[in-house]
């Protein structure tokens, strides 16, 4: 049903027939309106999503500041990998930025299919640890601004 679409995403590259059928079984497309919050920071951590079309805005908000976009995902790519992971939280929030549309995984279907199926599971998970490690240095390179700037501003 999906086939086609789930295997010009990256995450499913070269995925065969067959593995993808497997995938297919375990997510469903999802629809967003524009503005649309699709989970809060500190929100139970049930789903992992993919990015169809559209974009979606990623923020996260320290305790003793204002939000801090961390990124926007486009087509191909994932967010809410908190459920991936086994967290019990998001550790961010989720708005669209357009009408969007998704792949979404529940987390413990994401984990059924790394059961029924190891070898299928160990690509997927191998490429979302690639996927959340940049995410993570892209961060690292965001707040190291932020910061700097503060510097900055603190010695004029």
């Amino acid at each position: 049903m999906y086939g086609r679409e789930l295997a010009q995403l990256t995450l499913f590259h070269d995925f065969s027939p067959e593995q993808l059928e497997q995938i297919q079984s375990f997510v469903e497309i999802c629809r967003f309106p524009k503005d649309q919050v699709i989970f809060e920071q500190g929100e139970q951590a049930q789903h992992l999503y993919i990015v169809i079309n559209g974009e979606v805005v990623v923020r996260f908000k320290p305790y003793d500041g204002p939000d801090i976009i961390v990124t926007h995902i486009t087509a191909g790519g994932v967010f809410g990998w908190s459920a991936a992971l086994g967290r019990s939280a998001y550790t961010s929030s989720a708005i669209t930025t357009t009408t969007s549309e998704f792949f979404r995984f529940r987390a413990k279907d994401l984990h059924k299919l790394c059961e029924q199926n190891p070898e299928t599971g160990r690509i997927i998970l191998d490429r979302l640890a690639a996927v959340i490690a940049e995410r993570l240095h892209s961060t690292h390179n965001q707040i190291l601004a932020i910061l700097t700037q503060a510097v900055n501003s603190d010695s004029e």
